[in-house]
């Protein structure tokens, strides 16, 4: 019996259409749970840390730079949860919820291949989290922007007041234009959404043979956890043993670290909150190892979910 080339597109390995129209049901679905109601607080974070200014000994206003270090590590820290709650809650939650609602029968039914239901699934909560950080990352450049504005006005009418030269004006305002709006901003979000798209991926893999939602939730976060922390274990260790004392720490973190991602390894944030440029080749190596880790993820749930029974 001949097969038809129309027949043979509907069963083929892998299709991006099919993907696109999974992801484009999962981004629908996840926006009709209301999920950018986050923005909201965010706005609020952001105009509460635009609001304080800091005191020194004597009780008079100092350093303009701590004001907008605090904007830009209020805002990261607010993309990093919000991200990371986003990419495990709405990772972990979708085949179980479309087991529940028996949508998955009839997508692999039609029939679609389970890594196309994977991918488009993925994708469609890693848009959902990028169209999120996207909106995050103007939000803080506004505020920032904002802030940076004020305290430039402010401090050049007081330079000018006590007679400075322009050139000294100059220099110091040039650590405060540091902390300004710049391209390292939006990198420092871009590395955020790095992070998540390996925590969607752990949270994904998990959920292929998990039979409990509460069960992903609890192995993803200790995961994270361990990601986290595995590289101020192994500096640790580095110290301890420049000290001369013998330890196994070492090992055991290198051990880790080829099973489970080192998270902090993706965070440029604190540098860019001290005003630091982000070299072009550290962001490269990130988004390199971050597609490493979600294609591993990827593969291993695919051999996971492909001879699951439902």
């Amino acid at each position: 019996m001949s097969v038809s080339p129309e027949s043979f597109k509907k069963t083929s390995f892998i299709s991006l259409a099919r993907i696109g129209v999974i992801a484009s049901h999962t981004f629908t679905q996840l926006v009709r749970m209301k999920v950018f109601y986050f923005l909201i607080a965010f706005v609020i974070l952001l105009w509460g840390a635009k609001q304080v200014i800091f005191q020194n000994e004597t009780g008079g206003d100092t350093s303009p730079e701590q004001e907008l270090r605090l904007i830009k590590s209020t805002g990261f820290a607010a993309m990093n949860m919000f991200s990371m709650l986003l990419a495990l809650s709405a990772t972990a939650l979708l085949i179980p919820k479309d087991i529940e609602d028996r949508t998955l029968y009839t997508i692999l039914c039609k029939p679609v291949p389970r890594l196309d239901y994977l991918l488009g699934k993925l994708l469609g909560v890693l848009a959902l989290i990028f169209v999120s950080l996207v909106a995050m990352d103007l939000v803080l450049c506004f505020f920032l922007d904002q802030k940076y504005s004020e305290i430039i006005d402010i401090q050049t009418l007081t330079y000018t007041r006590q007679g400075m030269p322009q050139d000294m004006i100059e220099a110091k305002l040039a650590n405060i234009n540091a902390h300004g709006v710049s391209i390292n901003i939006h990198l420092a979000s871009f590395a955020i959404f790095l992070k998540a798209i390996v925590i969607a991926s752990i949270a994904l893999l998990i959920s292929t043979f998990s039979t409990s939602t509460l069960f992903t939730l609890i192995l993803t976060l200790i995961i994270i956890v361990i990601g986290l922390i595995q590289s101020d274990a192994r500096e640790y260790a580095d110290t301890m043993a420049k000290f001369g004392v013998e330890n196994q720490l070492s090992k055991i973190s290198l051990m880790v670290a080829v099973f489970f991602p080192d998270l902090q390894f993706l965070s440029i944030e604190d540098g860019v909150i001290d005003g630091h440029a982000v070299p072009l080749s550290i962001m490269g190596r990130i988004t390199i190892l971050s597609l490493f880790y979600l294609a591993i993820y990827v593969i291993l749930s695919w051999f996971t979910f492909r001879k699951k029974e439902f």
